[in-house]
């Protein structure tokens, strides 16, 4: 049975910005097509959302309730509820991630 995939709105808003900000430092075709692998990316997790590994900041706290999967440099980081796949943050990984996911995902 396939997993049903979604995107939250802070997710939806992560690919609006990230499209936009290789539109206009790149190119929109270059946006495009990276917009499309991202969302292969997150789409493919409709089948075996369990293979995505554990994000390392989290792990490092004691948090195995998300896992993530990558576009590089794009990190994609979801968590599976019953037959559902809720996708939290899309982000660039050079960013600082130990902020960045206390802040999007354990609200400190």
């Amino acid at each position: 049975m396939a997993f049903k995939v979604f995107l939250t709105e802070d997710a939806a808003n992560d690919l609006g910005e990230i499209y936009s900000y290789i539109a206009k430092h790149d190119s929109p075709q270059k946006a495009e097509y990276v917009l499309d692998q991202i969302e292969k990316r997150f789409i493919s997790l409709n089948e075996l959302p369990e293979r995505g590994v554990y994000p390392k900041e989290l792990l490092l706290i004691g948090i195995r309730e998300y896992r993530e999967i990558f576009f590089k440099p794009y990190r994609i980081i979801y968590r599976i509820l019953n037959k559902t796949v809720y996708v939290y943050l899309i982000v660039d990984g050079r960013r600082d991630m130990q902020t960045l996911l206390e802040q999007r995902l354990l609200q400190i």
